[in-house]
């Protein structure tokens, strides 16, 4: 069944991937007005969570904001496609990295670099980095259930170089890259909510106590990569920038935990900007109600 369903629906994709943008962005109106009006997809997540990020604003606000980021949404999903056939001199065009200089130095002291990154904006073209970079490159990902189309996710991510590693997989190869001699760049998204069963450190983030995710933080500390937030902004319709910004330049001198808070104090600051591109269908703050009795506020 899942290789029917992707021998049905591959050629779509591909055909969907080779059109020009103006074509590629009509398509993305006429899928919002599906998913928002009509299917509502998680509509009621996008709410709630807005609701409590932002008390103060009115419903109205609110409801802007929610089908500003489903019309975003529907947007990088087509990109995403889209990756399949752009160029790289249109890629170069429309994801651009203002201070790549950043990277390279790095690179040039012979720095392992984690690079850590919200749901934000968009995280699909930032593979695109390894074309002006030295240093191999790994992605940590979760898989589709559909193992074809993991397939044909990890070569759409890959198209660049990059070498999408499962969750589980990271640290054992990472700590086997590492035994080499070339230089390393980890990518990780960094504002998922974990199991709170597994949660080691608790924080607020957008006001509000949750438990976060530390293995970027972990990562780094233990094989001494430095960790560098990308900001991206969305500046038009299919066009970014993203600037490089380094969280420690020695994180086994950090204290522990201080680089993820960092970190998600960066990723609430792009939110404030312009909510309209995190990613809300996340259930991010589902656990914070769960607070453990002997936590303190930092």
């Amino acid at each position: 069944m899942q290789l029917a369903v992707y021998i049905l629906v591959y050629p779509l994709l591909w055909l969907v991937s080779r059109l020009p943008f103006p074509i590629l962005y009509a398509i993305s109106d006429g899928v919002y007005l599906l998913l928002y009006y009509v299917i509502g997809y998680r509509k009621k997540v996008v709410r709630n969570n807005l609701a409590l990020v932002f008390p103060e604003k009115s419903e109205k606000e609110r409801l802007g904001i929610e089908k500003k980021f489903y019309r975003h949404l529907c947007d990088m999903f087509l990109e995403m496609i889209k990756t399949l056939g752009i160029t790289n001199e249109q890629m170069k065009k429309r994801y651009v990295f203002t201070n790549v200089e950043v990277f390279q130095k790095l690179e040039n002291e012979g720095k392992h670099i984690m690079i850590m990154m919200p749901h934000y904006a968009s995280w699909e073209w930032v593979f695109s980095l390894n074309s002006m970079v030295k240093s191999k490159a790994y992605a940590i990902y979760q898989p589709i259930e559909n193992k074809y189309f993991d397939k044909l996710v990890r070569d759409i991510r890959s198209k660049y170089g990059t070498t999408l590693i499962k969750t589980y997989e990271t640290r054992k190869i990472i700590e086997n890259a590492r035994k080499g001699d070339e230089l390393i760049t980890v990518g990780i998204i960094s504002d998922q909510s974990p199991m709170v069963q597994r949660a080691r450190h608790w924080t607020k983030f957008m006001d509000i106590t949750v438990p976060v995710h530390v293995g970027g933080e972990e990562i780094c500390k233990a094989n001494d990569f430095v960790p560098v937030y990308l900001k991206v902004r969305k500046t038009g319709r299919g066009f970014y920038r993203s600037t490089f910004i380094v969280l420690a330049e020695n994180p086994t001198a950090v204290e522990d935990y201080k680089i993820t808070e960092t970190f998600l104090k960066h990723v609430e600051e792009s939110i404030r900007e312009a909510p309209e591109y995190y990613f809300w269908t996340h259930k991010r703050w589902k656990h914070r109600n769960k607070v453990p009795t002997d936590f303190q506020n930092p």
